[in-house]
């Protein structure tokens, strides 16, 4: 592969490395509506013995927006294929992948295509699926997925200046809730709402036995998005898996309680 493919796959993802050149590869993906800057209470604390990995889903932060393409956006697929090529463009392996919210799916979605190239999975606040569905309860019933989407559509920075903060979910901390809807609010509205139906609409239940890299489940203590019973479903799934229930509440733990998310990584990853 040529150098000017390289430059334009880590261009495209705005991908940025810091840490051990030399270190076991640490990818952190971040969340719907966020970008790589989620993760700089947390990722930074592993460069002393990592090869960090950040970097932006198209469409978020500094990622090349003229690279979306929505036919390929239109499952977590296209933004698993996004991760692979970052990996082969770094030639990595032994990967530990350490996904938030809608990007725990994507990395178990990359991770069970090419398991070669990941050595561990750290999945923070997962779901494979946020509607209920018979037995499965995971937290939304499909009318309430419809209005939410309906009213993002509607008006897309006043749906994230409402919903940002209850995502949060420490009204006791509204810095962090004003952080969430200002990065909510800096993402083109029109890829915001696509990525938001390719999220709350998606079912990779089916995905989930299939995963055989070792993996860590995040869960917090209470999450309006993913609820306790969905990170109890994740964990029986993933064969050895392990689950960890943060006291940490909200979706955002790696926002309002990166001190507890670094702990657990570090106990999990040796």
């Amino acid at each position: 592969m040529t150098a000017v493919r390289t430059t334009d796959v880590l261009r495209r993802n705005n991908v940025t490395l810091s840490g051990d050149p030399a270190g076991r590869v640490m990818l952190f993906a971040h969340g719907f509506g966020c970008s790589q800057a989620t993760w700089n209470l947390v990722a930074p604390h592993f460069e002393r013995d990592h090869r960090v990995v950040l970097f932006d889903h198209v469409g978020a932060g500094g990622s090349d927006s003229s690279a979306y393409d929505r036919g390929k956006y239109d499952s977590l697929d296209g933004y698993a294929d996004d991760v692979l090529e970052i990996l082969e463009e770094l030639d990595a392996t032994d990967v530990v992948f350490v996904g938030h919210s809608v990007s725990a799916m994507i990395g178990v979605l990359a991770a069970n295509r090419r398991p070669d190239r990941f050595g561990a999975l750290v999945l923070i606040g997962p779901s494979p699926r946020y509607t209920n569905d018979g037995s499965y309860r995971g937290g939304f019933e499909p009318a309430d997925i419809t209005a939410l989407l309906e009213s993002l559509d509607a008006n897309y920075l006043g749906w994230s200046q409402a919903t940002a903060p209850v995502i949060m979910g420490t009204p006791h901390r509204p810095e962090l809730g004003k952080r969430l809807t200002d990065s909510f609010c800096s993402i083109d509205p029109v890829i915001a709402q696509h990525f938001a139906h390719v999220t709350f609409l998606s079912d990779n239940r089916a995905d989930l036995p299939l995963v055989s890299v070792p993996t860590l489940i995040m869960q917090c203590a209470a999450d309006v998005i993913a609820p306790g019973e969905v990170g109890e479903y994740v964990h029986g799934k993933i064969a050895g898996s392990r689950l960890s229930v943060l006291a940490a509440t909200g979706h955002v733990p790696i926002l309002s309680a990166p001190d507890e998310v670094i702990a657990e990584i570090r106990a999990y990853v040796r």
